[in-house]
């Protein structure tokens, strides 16, 4: 499945910055706001030794990464969910993404203006969020109108719609995103066409001075606030992880760890946007091309076989599967085989983090 990730922060956060070292796309940066118009797109490979460690084994032509599309919008300024600075604009952007990076400026600096005149990180969370709250109340505002207006025609389920929407609505009041309210399968259901900003998972890039790393400690402020909403938390400097990424790998590893940074951050935040939203990977090996997928946890076979064609979840009739260190421990899947390692499952089996797979299926 496509994963899009959406990154939303202040303008002068850093978010092109971090948005220039996961995709190298080269969005311009500048210190004053709104250089961000238009929203920038990058698709990322999502990094997976085991993926080269499959390849080693079966010396694939092809060698092709799972992916994310990350989506670099215009800095948020207050009042953006009533139009200031295009904000409503800007929302709109991101109501289609799967999860949200909230970067959020951690360093001072005095060539780099603040919108709000110095920096406090929990502020700024605080106004971006806001206004994100906002926006999806009027979004619930709006669909209440015409839940009542459906009451009003004697629409079954209308009431129904009225009450949650009734509830959902005065719980964003409050301050709650919707991705905090209790698991409700009707809200959800009501939920779901709105498209709530605020219903999506979210990690906070605390993006620091390259001097703070790697500790970070200006980032301690960012970790408190997301600790107490159940997220995660990334803290990396946007500028040098951006320098990083024009140079080789060994070079931007070399460069990261004068800094004491042992990992990219880039790194850590692909893997906890795919961590917030459930997803494993398996591999395929067919038409001598190594490819990484990515589905939801608790995948079936047949779905699965339907993240790479439709017509072979129609088809399914079996799957051939192998977890991935055994066939490289196997040395090649034909010896794999040999040993009695590659095993059928049916239509009930969920598939694993991992899976070598080969489905077969009626045309």
């Amino acid at each position: 499945m496509a994963l899009s990730v959406g990154i939303v922060g202040l303008p002068n956060a850093g978010k092109s910055s971090l948005f220039n070292a996961l995709s190298r796309a080269g969005a311009p940066v500048a210190a004053y706001p709104f250089t961000t118009i238009d929203p920038h797109r990058g698709v990322v490979p999502v990094p997976d030794p085991r993926l080269d460690a499959i390849a080693s084994v079966t010396h694939p032509d092809r060698v092709v990464p799972a992916t994310v599309e990350f989506v670099d919008i215009a800095g948020l300024v207050r009042g953006a969910s009533r139009g200031e600075g295009l904000g409503n604009q800007f929302l709109a952007q991101i109501r289609d993404a799967n999860a949200i990076a909230h970067v959020v400026r951690c360093f001072p600096d005095p060539e780099v203006p603040h919108v709000e005149g110095a920096v406090d990180p929990v502020r700024d969370i605080e106004i971006v969020e806001t206004e994100l709250a906002l926006a999806d109340l009027a979004a619930v505002e709006r669909e209440l109108e015409r839940a009542r207006i459906r009451v009003k025609a004697h629409e079954a389920k209308a009431s129904d719609e009225v009450t949650l929407l009734e509830d959902l609505s005065a719980q964003l009041q409050r301050g709650t995103p919707a991705r905090r309210l209790t698991a409700d399968p009707r809200r959800a259901d009501v939920m779901a066409p709105l498209r709530l900003l605020t219903a999506k998972p979210v990690v906070y890039v605390a993006n620091v001075a390259e001097q703070d790393l790697p500790q970070a400690p200006p980032a301690e402020p960012v970790r408190r606030y997301a600790d107490a909403q159940g997220a995660p938390v990334v803290a990396l400097s946007a500028k040098l992880e951006a320098e990083a990424a024009q140079l080789s790998p060994a070079e931007a590893a070399e460069m990261l760890r004068s800094y004491g940074v042992e990992e990219p951050g880039l790194l850590r935040l692909i893997r906890i946007a795919y961590g917030m939203l459930g997803l494993i990977t398996f591999f395929t090996t067919a038409s001598k091309e190594v490819r990484a997928w990515s589905v939801r946890r608790d995948t079936r076979a047949p779905q699965a076989a339907g993240a790479i064609h439709t017509d072979m979840e129609r088809g399914f009739i079996r799957a051939e599967v192998i977890a991935w260190e055994m066939l490289v421990n196997a040395g090649s899947l034909q010896a794999a085989k040999d040993r009695g390692l590659v095993r059928l499952e049916g239509k009930d089996y969920v598939v694993q983090d991992g899976d070598v797979m080969f489905f077969r299926f009626a045309p």
